[in-house]
């Protein structure tokens, strides 16, 4: 007896490999995986488009990023009207004490400000805020001066020659007429507030 037991015992207990293969998913739990699956496919992807969606691409000559204007030599004179250049959303305007690009937009509430050449000075249409060539406040509604982008101007070979002072000041011109002039408009310098 106890050798026929013992067989019978052994021919009961499934070996891993039989266990694994009695393993099968019917058409429900396969249709829950495949629907989970999906459902992590289209997450990833959405948060993947998310992610680039909001990262800055800033290229070279578009807001945001560095705009090369040329050599100091291209500047407009310091008697007439500044260099509009509505793509990178700044005004280039060149004064005796020297060069200041201006950000395009009104600090009073975001309207974009033209220049006036009857009055020689910047005018917002919207409220009548009015600024000087350089940008400085005269009149109006708006709480300061406009803003101002960071000039370098830099020789050929990539050295600077002059930089944006820390107050958003005009940049002197260098003696070099072939020096390049570089406005980063990723770097806003916010206008002197006035009383």
């Amino acid at each position: 007896m106890t050798d026929a037991t013992v067989p019978a015992t052994q021919a009961e207990t499934p070996t891993p490999q039989a266990q694994q293969e009695k393993i099968e998913l019917n058409r429900r739990e396969f249709l829950n995986l495949a629907w989970l699956a999906s459902l992590g496919f289209l997450t990833l992807s959405i948060g993947g488009v998310a992610v680039l969606f909001g990262m800055p691409r800033f290229r070279e000559g578009e807001f945001g990023g560095t705009f090369t204007f040329g050599p100091v030599s291209d500047l407009p004179g310091t008697d007439v009207a500044p260099a509009n250049f509505p793509k990178v959303k700044l005004w280039l305007s060149n004064d005796p004490e020297g060069v200041t690009a201006l950000y395009k937009v009104c600090p009073h509430l975001g309207c974009l400000y033209a220049w006036n050449d009857q009055e020689f000075k910047f005018i917002c249409p919207c409220h009548g805020s009015q600024y000087e060539h350089d940008g400085d406040y005269i009149s109006g509604p708006a709480p300061r001066s406009l803003d101002k982008f960071v000039i370098t101007i830099e020789d050929e070979n990539g050295n600077v020659l002059a930089t944006t002072p820390e107050d958003g000041g005009p940049v002197r011109l260098p003696d070099n007429p072939n020096a390049i002039i570089r406005i980063d408009t990723g770097t806003k310098i916010l206008g002197e507030t006035h009383t």
